[in-house]
């Protein structure tokens, strides 16, 4: 790995590190269930955008297949909390 790619790679894990940071503020503080679902949801990307770049950086593809399980649960588990908001039910 050169020199900038590792310095890009340890630059956007400290962004990604303060977003994460930021959306666990908002989903402990949010004033509406709508703004903890966001935020969750936005926590769940950034998981898998972290996950990608530990897997660049490390060459491995196990991290890859970490990222793909995160985002299909994080799909799921949005797609069921914005249901239980709008509904007041997951299954019916």
């Amino acid at each position: 790995m050169t020199g900038l790619l590792a310095n890009a790679v340890l630059a956007s894990l400290f962004i990604f590190a303060l977003a994460m940071s930021l959306a666990l503020i908002r989903l402990f503080r949010g004033p509406s269930a709508q703004d903890r679902v966001l935020a969750l949801d936005y926590l769940y990307i950034l998981a898998m955008l972290t996950m990608l770049v530990l897997g660049i950086r490390y060459a491995s593809d196990t991290y890859f297949e970490g990222a793909l399980l995160i985002a299909l649960f994080g799909f799921v588990g949005s797609f069921a909390l914005a249901k239980f908001l709008l509904r007041g039910e997951v299954i019916e």
